[in-house]
């Protein structure tokens, strides 16, 4: 048995955990630069190895920015790039993100 195979559900947990909470990768990328959304979903799959469809990183990029997590703004005429920034309430968002995955992390592991 491989160690792939012994890790089955583990490897769907990473899977599903990064690709669920996609919106958490881009605001800690968009906390340190501006960058456009082909340069996110680069930096992503560079930084944490992983690299999300091309569909879902646009459009959780945009739910965020329709939610006002990150703000959008238009950097240079050509090419003509639409840049994105993290706003208060994304910061907000990624505080109180670290805060439920401490506490989840806490009920689950606090009695081994």
């Amino acid at each position: 048995m491989s160690s792939e195979e012994k890790y089955k559900p583990l490897e769907r947990l990473k899977k599903k955990l990064r690709v669920d909470i996609l919106y958490i990768w881009i605001l800690v990328i968009l906390k340190e630069e501006k960058k456009y959304a082909y340069e996110l979903r680069k930096e992503i799959k560079e930084r944490f190895g992983f690299a999300p469809a091309t569909v879902t990183s646009y459009s959780v990029l945009y739910k965020l920015n329709n939610e006002g997590f990150v703000s959008s703004l238009v950097h240079s005429p050509f090419p003509n790039r639409k840049y994105y920034e993290i706003t208060v309430k994304g910061e907000k968002l990624i505080e109180e993100t670290k805060k439920e995955f401490e506490q989840i992390y806490n009920e689950l592991f606090s009695q081994l």
